[in-house]
């Protein structure tokens, strides 16, 4: 049986943090951070999206920014062409 997170990569998740600076409900002068982990689809990021959108709905920390960082954990192999022979005995 296959991981949740393999079976996203094959489809073409990677791995996406956001860092999510919020107004403290009680002091809007201050700013909080939360840093948030899933796998995600770029550009769309819809999971993101719809954490965002529970933020927005459901908790009282008004929402100042959010910087995402996103890669793609699977990919082609990288590979490199060595000039010479090697002898195996």
């Amino acid at each position: 049986m296959t991981s949740r997170e393999f079976r996203l990569q094959m489809r073409g998740y990677g791995l996406t943090t956001a860092e999510i600076h919020y107004r403290l409900p009680d002091h809007p002068g201050l700013l909080q951070l939360y840093i948030w982990q899933d796998y995600d689809l770029a550009p769309e990021f819809p999971t993101l999206k719809g954490f965002l959108g529970f933020w927005e709905r459901e908790l009282h920390g008004a929402l100042h920014s959010v910087r995402v960082a996103h890669h793609g954990l699977i990919g082609p192999a990288e590979w490199r062409a060595v000039d010479g022979i090697i002898a195996l005995h």
